[in-house]
């Protein structure tokens, strides 16, 4: 379970460094290949849900080793393909349809194997591994695509899918379930809609804006911006819309007594959903700190792909120490207690580096906050996962995993987009304001506005050989000026991005004092309504609440 978490995370990594090379080999645009991460990440959302039910009327050990293999077909596709059409169809679409199912299975699988002590260890090293494959992964893809190809970042991920399933022979061949219930169609259509909209409005929103178009949205030449709105605020509308009414469809099958997509207990159990709330937030800082310290070490402090995975290496190593050796610390301190340590590590971490960022910053300096952000995500992950999910009974792990997921790409997206958003808004707006100034040139907020987009739109479909031809045609003191104001953006950018991830500890901080004190499946009372690992599912279970 742990090398499949590696081999999928670090396959997301391994493409954003590559992207640069990619557009000059397609003779396309950072769009069309960022396009294509985006398309995989909405894939995922849009199946994850139905994908995480599968566990329960089929073979999980056949469940894993199809969906490895479809995987390892997509991954070929991807390193051979010859245009970005080829490219959405081996990367985008096929392994993200087998990343879908993968993602949930790993924790339903851990959830049914272990218990005690024995899980919260299981699930802290599935949070470490992650971590340390997103970290690994900008360090492969960066040497793989400077000293030989981007390809081979997916040709060697079949290696890593040949080992897995040598190991896939010791997963049960039983279902969670010994009744093959009929599938849920119009839970998976609602559940399809909700998380495809949702996603796609997050995508959409830092491009377009949040509720007023900030420019038109153009699909197959028609205009889309009802009475001047951004396109994401409908597409939002829509998911929240289709997900309301999945909880409805759910609620009616559940009591027509027929098999829901997610069981009633699942979605009303409050230390579950408590707990994916929690993760949901988590997510979103993860996603947002991971999007702008990157781009901060290359973009303003020159590192190269190497040495920014150098820089996040004492956040995983921290990570993965937590996230592993603090599951048995709960016998001495609440898990809940234990999550907010880490929530407050967080913020303290970020509070530094937001007093560190300047041109003085070096690794060795970043080296205790990036860790202490590790720290807390390792003490979070190391006790949030096993609670959230030692909530539900066995019986419903793989709905429940499912829930979980969807969550984490919901969050992740959010993150990215919010984050993401914010962040080259304030680096594009402290840009201009810093050329009028040096211009002494006073501008509408309207004509300020527009400089901002155009500044964006030149940005996203500049090569780096059209950038230095602009470059040499300015004097030496105008490129010694249009470097300062850029290093100045920059750094104003990312000092207010880390407050803004601040404001999201703090309502992480709140949201964790919801959780319940101790792991639920800890005490007695719910170990006595819990089946015993790798067990199956009765007809005749009762529907289990907290």
């Amino acid at each position: 379970m742990s090398l499949t978490t590696f081999i999928v995370v670090i396959n997301a990594s391994l493409m954003n460094v590559a992207i640069p090379t990619m557009v000059d080999e397609f003779d396309t645009t950072v769009t069309v290949i960022q396009g294509a991460v985006a398309l995989y990440s909405l894939v995922i959302a849009a199946l994850i849900l139905p994908a995480g039910t599968l566990p329960s009327r089929y073979s999980r050990r056949r469940v894993m080793a199809i969906a490895l293999l479809v995987y390892a077909g997509g991954t070929l596709v991807a390193a051979i393909s010859w245009n970005t059409t080829i490219l959405y169809i081996g990367w985008s679409f096929i392994e993200g349809s087998a990343a879908a199912v993968i993602f949930p299975l790993t924790h339903t699988e851990l959830r049914v194997s272990y218990e005690s002590d024995d899980r919260a260890k299981a699930f802290g090293l599935l949070a470490g591994v992650s971590g340390i494959g997103g970290t690994l992964g900008p360090i492969i893809g960066g040497a793989l695509t400077t000293y030989a190809s981007w390809r081979w970042g997916f040709a060697l991920q079949l290696i890593g899918v040949g080992v897995i399933l040598f190991f896939v022979r010791y997963m049960s061949p039983k279902p969670l379930s010994e009744t093959r219930s009929s599938p849920d169609r119009g839970g998976t259509v609602l559940s399809i809609v909700g998380s495809t909209s949702l996603v796609t409005g997050f995508l959409l929103s830092g491009k377009y804006g949040w509720l007023v178009e900030r420019r038109p949205f153009v699909v197959v030449e028609i205009q889309f911006n009802p009475f001047g709105t951004s396109p994401a605020i409908w597409f939002l509308g829509l998911g929240l819309l289709a997900f309301a009414a999945f909880v409805q469809y759910e609620r009616r099958l559940q009591r027509a007594e027929k098999s829901p997509l997610v069981p009633l207990n699942v979605l009303t159990n409050r230390p579950f959903l408590s707990g994916v709330i929690t993760y949901n937030i988590r997510s979103i800082i993860s996603a947002g700190f991971f999007f702008i310290f990157p781009v901060y070490l290359q973009a303003v402090l020159g590192y190269t792909a190497f040495e920014t995975g150098l820089a996040l290496l004492p956040y995983s190593l921290a990570s993965i120490l937590l996230s592993t050796f603090s599951t048995g610390w709960r016998k001495y301190i609440s898990p809940k207690t234990l999550i907010q340590v880490g929530i407050v590590c967080m913020g303290f971490g970020l509070v530094l580096l937001y007093e560190q960022t300047g041109p003085g910053q070096t690794i060795s300096r970043m080296a205790i906050p990036v860790a202490l952000v590790g720290a807390g995500v390792g003490l979070i992950l190391g006790q949030i996962t096993n609670m959230t999910m030692s909530a539900i009974p066995t019986a419903d792990s793989a709905e429940a995993s499912g829930v979980l997921n969807v969550s984490y790409s919901i969050g992740y997206s959010l993150g990215t987009a919010v984050v993401g958003s914010y962040f080259l808004g304030q680096f594009y707006g402290s840009v201009v304001d810093g050329v009028l100034r040096a211009e002494h040139v006073t501008v509408s907020a309207e004509q300020r506005n527009d400089l901002v987009l155009a500044l964006e739109d030149a940005a996203e479909t500049a090569t780096e050989a059209s950038q230095q031809h602009f470059l040499n045609q300015l004097t030496p003191t105008q490129r010694q000026l249009l470097e300062g104001i850029f290093e100045t953006a920059m750094f104003d950018a990312q000092r207010a991005t880390l407050l803004l991830l601040v404001l999201f500890v703090l309502l992480l901080l709140i949201a964790s004092s919801f959780l319940p004190r101790q792991i639920p499946g800890d005490d007695e009372r719910t170990d006595n309504r819990e089946s015993p690992p790798d067990s199956t599912r009765e007809t005749s279970e009762p529907a289990v609440e907290d």
